[in-house]
Order: C-alpha cells, then structure tokens, then sequence
C-alpha cells in the first residue's frame, strides 16, 4: 500500500509536472478572457524554474539528510555483517542488455563490495526485490548478485532478499535473515540522503546497534560552491529531497520508524 501511493504521490507532486503543469495552464489561460491569471502563472512558473536552476534549493533540502549519519572513522576492526539496500541497478537496462547495468546509487554495491573485502568474515546481506517488467524473471538482487561476482564476491557468502520492495520491507527481511545478537556488530549500507529513512526503519525492525555507512552524496558539504544554472540537477535534487523528507513523516505515522528525523 505505502509503495504504491508512494509511486503515485511522486508522480503527481514531481516539481517538473507540477511547474510544467502551470505553465501550459498559464499559456491556456492567454487564449481566454483570464489572460491576466494566465500570465500571473506563467511568471510564476518561469520564475520558479529559474530559481532551481541558480539556487541550490535541492542541495539546501538534502544537506541535513546527508550530513546526519557521518561515515564511522575509524571503522570498526571487527564486523560480524554488512547489509546494503537495493536501489543501485538498472533492471530494465539490465533484462534487455543482458549485462549488470547500474544507476546514479552504484556506490551502494562498489562500496558493498569493497567492504565485504576488507572484512573477509563478515556475513553480507543483499536487500531488494524490484523486477523487470518486461522479463519479470530478472530481479533486482539477481542482477546485484551478477555485478558482485564480478567484483570478486563469491555467492556462497551472499545472503539474498529478493522480497522486499520498500525500506520497510529492506529492514525487516534483513532482520529476519540476519538474526543480530545484542553484541554483533553491522554495517548498513545505502545513499546518505536515505540513511536517515533507513536507520529509522531498521531501528523499527529491531536493529539497535547498525553502524550507518552512508554513500552515494548528491551535496558536497558547501552549498555556496554549488550556486550555477543547471535546472536538471536542480529539479533531480529537489526531488530526491522531497522523496526522503516525506518518507520520513509517512514512516513515523505509520509506526515504522521510531522517530521523524532519527538521531546518530
């Protein structure tokens, strides 16, 4: 139920459709007798296009996201296991290339991957269930588990959750399939800017002592540096922003998480 009107709510209120939405209605509207609300909108659109594409209005929304889990330093000299979320593959590209293809969150499974080498012992995790449409044989975790081979990690240590379809579903499978005892230590591994939704969701599921390992940044930590005019980087931070700041308030109502903005 939440991914569907999920899906459906991002679709409707992504800030191009909306913007883009009022400017045709504007541009309507001048071929009527409210031309003067028909220009009101367009001036209003323009300069809301204008203003994401020179201001970093995403960057100053997703800031907070990434900044509240900082990577641990030093990490741990011990690690029992390592879950990464899904979210990082291409499937569609994938079933019809025949070949891993990856997305803007590839980091989440090189940086999986480099941390299953540097903890040889540990137990991995891999959570994520989306499918191909076309070919709904290819999932999102089989395609994971491709890549991961390639980069040297061998199935056997691998345990797959092909399931889930949301974080919700990412923490409790993984619960369910790590059985953490109070002493272990765990690394989780996802976008920074969804960290703060995650650990929320997986403290929800149980996990009390995960170790956020935050990747894939969209801000460098200095908005100021970021101040230019690109209106597609603009429109795709603010509405990564606006996907996470509303999970977080959805979650906590729905009782997922245990807080709105979950502390370190």
């Amino acid at each position: 139920m939440y991914e569907t009107a999920s899906i459906l709510f991002s679709s409707v209120m992504d800030p191009a459709k909306v913007l883009l939405a009022v400017l045709i209605a504007g541009a309507v509207l001048l071929w009527t007798r409210w031309v003067r609300t028909g220009r009101m909108l367009i001036a209003f659109a323009t300069l809301a296009f204008a203003g994401i594409a020179m201001m970093p209005l995403g960057a100053w929304l997703i800031a907070p996201l990434e900044d509240r889990f900082p990577s641990p330093e030093p990490l741990p000299e011990r690690v029992h296991g390592i879950v990464v979320l899904g979210g990082a593959t291409s499937i569609t590209t994938s079933a019809s290339r025949k070949q891993p293809a990856l997305n803007a969150n590839a980091e989440r499974l090189t940086t999986f991957a480099a941390l299953a080498r540097r903890y040889p012992d540990a137990r991995l995790i891999y959570t994520g269930g989306f499918r191909a449409r076309s070919k709904p044989s290819i999932t999102e975790a089989s395609v994971a588990t491709a890549l991961l081979a390639d980069l040297g990690i061998e199935e056997e240590r691998l345990t797959v959750d092909d399931s889930a379809r949301n974080t919700i579903d990412n923490a409790q499978a993984a619960w369910s399939l790590a059985g953490p005892s109070a002493n272990e230590v765990w690394l989780l591994v996802t976008s920074a800017r969804h960290m703060p939704r995650a650990v929320g969701a997986f403290r929800g599921a149980g996990w009390q002592g995960i170790i956020p390992y935050p990747v894939d940044y969209l801000t460098a930590g200095n908005t100021k540096a970021e101040l230019g005019f690109n209106l597609r980087t603009g429109l795709n931070r603010l509405r990564a922003a606006q996907h996470e700041w509303i999970g977080l308030i959805v979650y906590r109502v729905m009782g997922a998480s245990t807080a709105i903005f979950p502390q370190p």
